[in-house]
């Protein structure tokens, strides 16, 4: 069993601070029935509490979400899409400031899968291990990337598709990605969309260009 508790914070400069937008059928509902718990922290017990923020459009619509703080691990990104799910279910004061910034913490908590018996320190190197293989991922994105400007060393090239292998980044992993998209986009995310789309294309494939082109202008 797993819990998702949110506490609801507004950092403004206007006046009527007291003032906030507010979730059709409430924020805690909304996380409780749409939250799937992240399969690596739930498999290493990893907890905590995720602080996403983002902005609102007069139509209370999530135009902009970013994290501003977090875990290290799927649960930033699992926190961040919940967000983004929540586009155009704002109800929004009168004068309401758009460019105001809304912060979410998400705080994920496990129970019932023998939690109490990782300790700290196994937790904190499952932590690690994550943030390790991201930075592999990141060693393979920037390649391509400047590949793309022409600014690379061909030579490096073997050295980074050994890492693909290494990290399990094939044509099936990558079209789950396209496929993660595709659903994304249809639930209103535009921007979580666009960026699995362009994961799959900055790890060296050629499988998310269609809907780059289509959906990602």
């Amino acid at each position: 069993m797993f819990k998702i508790v949110a506490i609801f914070l507004l950092s403004i400069s206007v006046a009527v601070k007291a003032q906030q937008p507010q979730l059709k059928g409430g924020l805690s509902t909304f996380l409780k029935n749409n939250t799937v718990y992240p399969a690596y922290s739930l498999h290493n017990c990893i907890q905590g509490t995720v602080s996403i923020g983002f902005k609102l459009n007069t139509k209370g619509e999530v135009y902009y979400s970013t994290i501003n703080s977090g875990i290290g691990t799927d649960l930033d990104v699992e926190a961040l899409r919940l967000i983004r799910m929540s586009s155009g279910k704002w109800i929004l004061p009168q004068k309401y400031d758009t460019l105001a910034l809304v912060i979410v913490p998400v705080n994920f908590e496990l129970s019932g899968y023998d939690c109490n018996r990782r300790s700290p320190t196994e937790i904190a190197l499952a932590i690690k291990a994550y943030k390790d293989e991201e930075e592999l991922t990141n060693v393979i994105s920037n390649f391509y990337k400047n590949k793309e400007k022409g600014n690379y060393k061909p030579e490096d090239e073997a050295k980074v598709l050994r890492i693909k292998r290494d990290l399990n980044i094939d044509d099936e992993y990558l079209q789950s990605r396209v496929d993660a998209g595709l659903k994304k986009y249809k639930q209103g995310d535009k921007q979580g969309a666009c960026e699995d789309f362009n994961f799959v294309k900055y790890m060296g494939s050629a499988m998310a260009d269609d809907w780059l082109s289509k959906y990602c202008k």
